[in-house]
């Protein structure tokens, strides 16, 4: 099995399960370091020749975060494709189990039994409303129907933009600021917001800085992540 991934959680799950079967990764494919694949560029624009001279017998891509027509010229050269839309914790838990064994995992690996521990059972945690920016200049935050948005859900954290019809709307910074949250979320991907660049723009709301790996990428990360997030966004203060 060749298998080149276009989405760095895929890339992590395939290296933690399946290394020797990953040949080509994006150049934003950062865990685990020092991965030897070969690098075929960003995520939404890969450098598909470089791909298909890599002889792959099949290429992870996300709904989301890759483009649908680098998927569809990859289908017209003859590649087969796994594609992965997860949009809550459960699926994306399921859908990683799913996509290892089509690749040839002989049984669930131990850190995706160890994600799934982490996630069943957690405690009740006391509820917040937060906006979630994911971008500025201009300002994009987490909408509806997203993992990111369900990971912060389950650990008792509500998204103010939970109920928009956008997955990532848009709003001015006074909409922002008009919002009925005591909480803004600040992950350091993609948008990499620092204590110095993000909490300066709501003045009035105390800011959590998370791992936006943790926050948005489904792969190993995910046994971390209840932990070091409940962690992440307690250091801020209810207002």
């Amino acid at each position: 099995m060749r298998i080149v991934s276009l989405v760095p959680s895929l890339s992590e799950a395939v290296a933690a399960t399946l290394p020797e079967a990953l040949v080509g990764v994006t150049d934003w494919c950062t865990h685990p370091e020092g991965l030897p694949a070969t690098r075929v560029g960003g995520s939404k624009y890969p450098d598909l020749d470089r791909v298909l001279a890599l002889r792959p017998d099949v290429v992870l891509v996300n709904v989301e975060e890759n483009r649908e027509q680098d998927a569809d010229a990859l289908r017209a050269a003859g590649v087969e494709l796994y594609v992965t839309y997860p949009r809550t914790v459960d699926e994306a838990l399921d859908e990683l189990g799913r996509m290892l064994t089509a690749l040839g995992a002989p049984g669930e690996p131990d850190w995706l039994a160890a994600a799934r521990t982490a996630w069943a059972g957690l405690p009740t945690p006391a509820l917040r409303r937060a906006v979630v920016p994911v971008w500025r200049r201009p300002w994009i935050v987490l909408g509806g129907d997203t993992f990111a948005g369900d990971v912060l859900r389950r650990l008792g954290v509500t998204n103010v933009y939970a109920d928009s019809a956008e997955r990532y709307p848009r709003p001015s910074l006074d909409e922002l600021h008009a919002q009925d949250a005591d909480l803004v979320v600040l992950p350091d991907e993609p948008y990499p917001f620092t204590r110095d660049d993000g909490p300066e723009a709501f003045p009035a709301l105390p800011c959590a800085l998370v791992s936006g790996r943790h926050l948005t990428w489904y792969g190993p990360s995910l046994a971390e992540a209840p932990a070091l997030l409940t962690a992440q966004l307690t250091q801020a203060p209810p207002t």
